[in-house]
């Protein structure tokens, strides 16, 4: 009889989410185009995107599928259950905003303040399960111990899960950078799940990670498809889940460095931008327009982001390893 070991799931995972991206791809790229699913892009974007426009978008339901099935190599647990319930609400929202954007033709879809209350639910959700599983309750600094009780745990589990689906969302601009940072950072958090024993949260990691390189495929520039919120909402909503979960809310900060560099390019353009009567800090916001309207081509804007990514990762995990966070 073969054994089959922690490594051999892994790999199984990540093939499965490979392979069932890679195949079911072309199969809804021709489905998509007929039935007229292209992207409306921003006219106050970069002038270099509006060629982009009409490229088909929610490529994400094709993503999530296949990592979802691919997660099912995971051992069965209450962790793995939730992490996937996590996902498939985020992707819902997704799909829901998409499908908003489509059907008005236009760029806006959901109105920010309904996204955050749903994000709100899902946080509240996480939170809820932290509470019957973990105790004590509260935020772990390394070297200091839990500290902060339960109101902190929910404070940071609301904004930690608010803030990562909406940064991955920002970072999902130019063509790979969102899957291609999104894959880096969901092999740091199989590395660290699985040496924390959480083997079905590693596999199902794992299975994310694999369907990401397969959409990259498809996403690396010139982009044949997009995988609009419902992919960018439900990696979000993944990454969250992984470091609330494994208990490193900490570590996601560095692991996911990107992501909170873009997100906090919003932020400060938008508050100078009010403060100054109409100045800039940046060319554009977020952080990967700023490049690109500097001169930077997009191959080499989303190259050198998943580079950072890369390293925040290795600086992530030796960290970790270190017992630092």
């Amino acid at each position: 009889m073969v054994t089959v070991g922690p490594w051999h799931l892994l790999i199984l995972a990540a093939l499965t989410g490979l392979g069932l991206t890679l195949v079911s791809m072309p199969i809804f790229l021709r489905w998509a185009q007929g039935h007229g699913w292209g992207q409306e892009v921003r006219s106050e974007g970069p002038q270099a995107h509006l060629s982009k426009a009409g490229t088909p978008t929610m490529g994400g339901i094709v993503l999530i599928a296949s990592a979802l099935v691919g997660s099912f190599w995971a051992p069965s647990s209450w962790e793995a259950w939730l992490l996937r319930l996590v996902v498939v609400l985020c992707a819902c929202l997704g799909m829901m905003d998409d499908g908003r954007k489509l059907l008005r033709h236009q760029s806006l879809g959901l109105k920010a303040r309904h996204k955050l209350a749903f994000l709100a639910g899902v946080g509240l959700l996480l939170w809820g399960w932290l509470y019957a599983t973990r105790s004590p309750l509260g935020l772990e600094i390394p070297h200091w111990g839990i500290v902060g009780g339960a109101g902190l745990s929910l404070v940071v589990t609301l904004l930690l899960t608010m803030g990562t689906v909406n940064a991955v969302n920002l970072t999902d601009g130019l063509d790979g950078l969102s899957s291609s940072t999104c894959s880096v950072a969901l092999g740091a958090y199989a590395l660290i799940c699985l040496q924390q024993g959480e083997l079905s949260l590693a596999v199902t990691a794992c299975a994310f990670l694999g369907a990401c390189l397969g959409f990259l495929w498809y996403n690396s520039y010139p982009a044949q498809v997009f995988m609009g919120d419902t992919g960018s909402l439900a990696l979000g909503g993944a990454l969250a889940a992984l470091a609330l979960l494994s208990g490193t809310e900490l570590l996601l900060i560095v692991i996911g460095g990107v992501f909170v560099a873009e997100a906090l390019s919003v932020i400060i353009q938008v508050t100078y931008f009010k403060l100054s009567g109409g100045k800039r800090v940046f060319r554009m916001s977020p952080l990967h327009h700023h490049f690109e309207l500097g001169g930077w081509p997009e191959v080499k804007v989303t190259a050198r982001f998943t580079i950072a990514a890369f390293l925040l990762a290795l600086l992530g995990l030796w960290l970790h390893v270190g017992g630092w966070l």
